[in-house]
């Protein structure tokens, strides 16, 4: 059983990977969100800055480690992003709600990465803070 508490006080970079620049997307609005709490990287090979952060085109390009991918795109296409994120050796891949990827998840797990499927970071990390 995942613990999420555990995953997010050990959390102190994420990686949100398909972070649009558009306000009303959902992508936009949960980095916003997580940014009061740590440090967002946003990955998107469209933009050089989102909400004036430097915008990286994929997670080999990030300059300081990641502990946390959280990604923003179609299950189908979760595994282009499985050996990036070993490789660069976060700690935990989340995935959206919506999103699940059964091969994905077998992969990640077996490289020692926790993995989180059909979730929302915001929704999650806010229900935790109200219990505290």
């Amino acid at each position: 059983m995942l613990d999420l508490p555990e995953i997010f006080a050990s959390t102190r970079t994420i990686a949100v990977v398909g972070m649009s620049d558009n306000p009303a997307r959902a992508s936009y609005e949960v980095a916003r969100y997580l940014s009061d709490f740590y440090e967002v990287i946003p990955v998107n090979p469209n933009h050089r800055s989102i909400m004036g952060l430097t915008c990286y085109p994929d997670l080999a390009s990030i300059p300081v480690p990641v502990d946390m991918v959280d990604l923003f795109q179609r299950s189908e296409n979760v595994m282009a992003y499985v050996q990036p994120a070993i490789d660069i050796k976060v700690s935990v891949f989340w995935m959206q709600l919506g999103i699940e990827n059964v091969l994905a998840s077998e992969q990640l797990t077996a490289a020692g990465i926790a993995v989180v499927q059909d979730r929302c970071t915001k929704v999650d990390h806010a229900k935790i803070r109200s219990q505290r």
